[in-house]
């Protein structure tokens, strides 16, 4: 809740540069399809990128893990009471929140699927990892869908649809990365079906025809989302498609690129050239997409993600000023001015802003 409705319309104050750099420096791939993306998008896109990026990196790669992600809760609590930190990924979030009315669950969700890791959660079967990819993957696509003023359940649904297929994507690439940090994210029932016995597999990780048919499977049902997730892209406003279909064929063709190789993801880290993915921008670029044949609305969400797609549909509309009369709109203008300097003040303390833009990072699982 906003606790000074004449307030929390102030839109927080942060550098977009700053959140640009993060985004070039941990993902390319999607650095180079937000470049696809209209400019009214491209801003909350990165700094949502940024917030993403940097709370992974608090959780996964804190000293304290634990005391990191009850951090995240506290700031979100500000965040969504109006009163953001003097942190730039904070002040990223909270304009984008504001403006297009994230429902906080979503990003309850995304910090959901960090305490999993912490715990290092199992999953039995491809249902109990898409409920994991939801959280940590799903969740960004919706958000994605809100700031491209998307909000029909169709559309959230497939853009859902869209981050789940990359996280199995990931998950399908990282399988010998994970092994060595001791994360094992393959349906375990599906291992047992290939002769595997996880832990053994997992105290000594090897690439195998038996492992290779489960890194099969699990493209496969990666496969499937990204055709589903089309119809979502068909649902996006046309400015809008390109880019997203960009990052949809760039991420199949990592899974493709694994195909090519063996599905060997224990020896090596599968990387799609650059030329490939510049042809794959471009030929995004030039598509005019448009929904498959059946009726996009014969698809309803996955149980996993239903309740993202609910929490969506029920939450509020984004956030416009509202009405008054003159001595009240010049009053909300000095206290939208006081709000920005004293933010300027807290960010040029040199204690409080972290250099962003300084850090090279590996992308993490999950589409951002």
């Amino acid at each position: 809740m906003h606790p000074d409705p004449d307030t929390r319309h102030a839109p927080p104050v942060y550098d977009p540069a700053a959140c640009r750099a993060l985004m070039r420096g941990g993902s390319r791939t999607f650095f180079a399809a937000s470049l696809l993306l209209p400019a009214r998008v491209r801003a909350p896109a990165c700094a949502l990128y940024a917030y993403c990026r940097l709370a992974d990196d608090a959780v996964d790669d804190g000293a304290n893990p634990l005391q990191a992600l009850a951090q995240l809760n506290e700031r979100l609590d500000a965040l969504y009471a109006g009163r953001p930190r003097a942190i730039e990924a904070d002040l990223a979030l909270a304009g984008v929140v504001h403006r297009f009315a994230i429902p906080r669950t979503l990003l309850d969700a995304l910090l959901e699927g960090f305490v999993w890791d912490l715990e290092g959660r199992r999953y039995e079967t491809l249902d109990d990892l898409q409920a994991y990819a939801a959280r940590v993957a799903g969740t960004v696509g919706a958000m994605m869908a809100l700031v491209m003023d998307t909000r029909d359940a169709h559309a959230v649904a497939r853009a859902c649809d869209l981050g789940v297929a990359m996280q199995l994507t990931n998950i399908a690439r990282d399988v010998g990365e994970d092994a060595r940090r001791g994360r094992i994210y393959l349906p375990l029932a599906w291992l047992r079906e290939a002769g595997i016995d996880p832990d053994a597999w997992l105290a000594q990780p090897r690439h195998d025809a038996a492992l290779a048919t489960v890194v099969q499977r699990l493209l496969q049902a990666a496969e499937a989302l990204y055709a589903r997730a089309e119809h979502g892209i068909a649902a996006l406003p046309r400015d809008c498609r390109a880019a997203i279909l960009a990052a949809r064929l760039a991420y199949a063709e990592i899974g493709h690129q694994l195909a090519r190789e063996g599905l060997d993801a224990v020896s090596r880290r599968t990387v799609v050239p650059g030329r490939r993915k510049l042809a794959l921008v471009a030929q995004a670029s030039s598509a005019a997409v448009r929904a498959p044949a059946h009726d996009a609305a014969s698809l309803p969400p996955l149980p996993a993600t239903r309740y993202l797609v609910d929490a969506v549909a029920a939450g509020p509309h984004p956030a416009f000023i509202p009405a008054r009369n003159f001595p009240q709109r010049v009053g909300w203008v000095l206290q939208l001015f006081e709000r920005q300097l004293a933010q300027r003040q807290a960010l040029q303390r040199p204690l409080a802003r972290p250099a962003l833009a300084q850090r090279q990072l590996v992308p993490p699982h999950g589409p951002y």
